[in-house]
């Protein structure tokens, strides 16, 4: 035996230290950060596929602003649009020629108001009755398909919702109620509209649009094969799996908290004529799907968790069972 070849207690040889494992450091490292990426990618493809198909599936979008057409926010909103774009085509001078002209003033302030409770009350009998929830519909699929097309063309029309078909409705209310003959005449064919796309903010809510859609695509197979990468990277895979789940479990609420603060940010920057909880409930009902994902697939990770964890202890509670084997019986004759 060479000296230099240390020599073990029962005569073996011992072999000599390898080199660092390098390797195997750096492959860990890859696994590390590939995990760190897929679990910072799973939210956003969460948003972007949501984003997406908010934005493309006309059918989809109108399913989720349906519940709406019954929410009481929504229809006061309505009702003040729908009576401010009436009011301004009433005219009261016909009615007030055999007034005196220093009475004329009061007399229009009160004659104004007790027409804007007339039409406003006709206006809610359209919103709140059965056929208001088709109208409703129709009008959202409009503007949708509106939408749809601003966000593929070349131009900078804006988008706007279109209650022409809640306006003639009310026309036909007033027309059948006594004094509002006079009015539903003056009422113009063209309804009020809600401008929900301003012109100059086409281009870039287009440009958006396009990051999005290409996002949708291109995240969460990245997310996938990102999280599958780093998991066959690593040599402890259980405790892998266990970060990686924690982390995606933190990015979706890390981005469930951007939500709420973007959503409350969006709301305070509204005008004021635009009424605050109208808003919220589109708010609400456009992010709910989001919100029902991102928070589903937090769960989902918290699960991941507890199982990767508990395998070890049910493992190490099944050992001694299966290790366990009964001695041999005592034969005749011999005490037990």
């Amino acid at each position: 035996m060479p000296a230099s070849a240390p020599a073990r207690a029962g005569g073996r040889g011992r072999a000599a230290p390898g080199p660092p494992a390098r390797p195997c450091r750096a492959r860990a490292l890859a696994g590390g950060v590939l995990l760190v990426l897929g679990a910072l990618l799973l939210p956003l493809s969460l948003a972007a596929v949501w984003a997406r198909a908010e934005l493309s599936d006309t059918d989809r979008y109108v399913a989720a602003v349906a519940p709406l057409a019954g929410n009481r926010a929504v229809q006061d909103a309505i009702v003040a649009d729908v009576t401010n774009g009436v009011m301004p085509h009433i005219r009261l001078d016909g009615l007030l020629k055999a007034v005196p002209r220093a009475e004329r003033p009061a007399l229009r302030r009160k004659f104004t108001r007790g027409i804007r409770e007339f039409v406003g009350k006709q206006v809610r009998e359209v919103v709140t009755g059965r056929g208001f929830p088709a109208v409703w519909a129709a009008v959202h699929r409009t503007a949708h398909r509106s939408l749809d097309g601003a966000l593929t063309a070349t131009g900078s029309a804006p988008v706007t919702l279109d209650l022409t078909p809640v306006v003639a409705r009310v026309r036909h209310q007033l027309s059948g109620n006594g004094l509002g003959i006079d009015i539903a005449r003056r009422v113009p064919p063209a309804g009020a509209t809600i401008v929900l796309l301003r012109s100059p903010d086409v281009p870039g809510f287009r440009a958006g649009f396009q990051a999005v859609r290409t996002g949708a695509l291109l995240l969460p197979p990245t997310a996938a094969l990102c999280l599958a990468a780093g998991l066959l990277l690593v040599r402890r895979r259980r405790r892998a799996l266990i970060g990686a789940a924690a982390g995606c479990a933190l990015a979706c609420a890390l981005l469930s908290t951007a939500l709420a603060l973007l959503r409350a940010r969006v709301l305070d920057a509204l005008p004021a004529a635009v009424s605050r909880s109208a808003a919220d409930a589109y708010t609400d009902a456009l992010t709910a799907p989001l919100r029902t994902t991102v928070w589903g697939a937090a769960g989902a990770a918290a699960l991941v968790i507890v199982v990767a964890a508990a395998g070890p202890r049910a493992a190490r509670l099944r050992r001694p069972a299966a290790g366990h084997r009964p001695g041999p019986l005592p034969g005749p004759g011999v005490p037990p």
